[in-house]
């Protein structure tokens, strides 16, 4: 074709570049359960969402506090020196009880930007069915990474036009199905949670009742809150080594 200058099928496939994992932002890694072993100890399971975990890390565990060092990381019952985004692994902590971290909790880097809980955080959400209307104080359920716990629709904000985002009406009194808004919620218990343009995998949710997906939505912005956890003596002396 003599008048094609572009370039061939197989020319254009090895162009394009594969997505890069985030594994130089720092470390996410929501549990997706906690399992008590016979002769190892406590171990959380969960996939690497960004940042990278290995063997002697002190992590943080949000929205408890809670700092520990890690003893060892595995993979399909292979050690790893460490874990990259998109591994789902296991990983043993020190002086853990198994009752200390539950699924929906955050292990993160003590050392970078280590995970905190939320007071409150803002989102955009699309409602998608709701039988009747939302008003400020309805509270569904919130699945957001591996989290599942009752949040508040404190404050709607915004109503935006769904196309252009452009503000609608400023803190309108109901939003219903088919609307977008700006809204802050609060949960109704200690979680984790982040905004989606700084990790993608924490910042997106689905918001559930009556056995279906409401509305989905987008977290803008988050107000944290520390929390004083308990700092095990293996990270004391992890920390006191470095």
């Amino acid at each position: 074709m003599p008048w094609y200058k572009g370039k061939i099928l197989v020319e254009a496939l090895d162009s394009v570049e594969p997505p890069k994992r985030p594994s130089d932002k720092p470390l996410r890694l929501p549990l997706q359960d906690v399992y008590k072993i016979g002769g190892i100890g406590t171990v959380p399971v969960g996939r690497v969402e960004t940042g990278i975990l290995k063997p002697g890390m002190v992590v943080t565990f949000a929205p408890t506090g809670l700092q520990t060092e890690v003893k060892s990381v595995e993979m399909h019952h292979t050690q790893l020196e460490q874990a990259v985004p998109g591994d789902n692994v296991g990983f043993n902590v020190k002086n853990v009880s198994v009752k200390d971290v539950k699924r929906g909790h955050v292990a993160s880097d003590s050392k970078n930007d280590p995970a905190k809980g939320a007071a409150s955080f803002q989102a955009q959400v699309i409602v998608l069915h709701h039988p009747g209307q939302i008003n400020p104080g309805y509270s569904p359920v919130i699945d957001c990474h591996t989290a599942h716990i009752s949040c508040k629709f404190a404050e709607l904000e915004k109503k935006l036009d769904r196309r252009s985002g452009k503000a609608l009406e400023d803190n309108p009194k109901f939003i219903k199905s088919g609307d977008a808004a700006i809204v802050k919620m609060e949960p109704s218990k200690p979680m984790c949670v982040e905004s989606f343009i700084e990790y993608p995998p924490l910042g997106r949710f689905a918001v559930r009742d009556m056995k279906q997906t409401i509305a989905v939505g987008v977290i803008k912005g988050v107000d944290k809150k520390e929390a004083a956890g308990k700092v095990t003596k293996s990270a004391q002396k992890a920390t006191g080594k470095k």
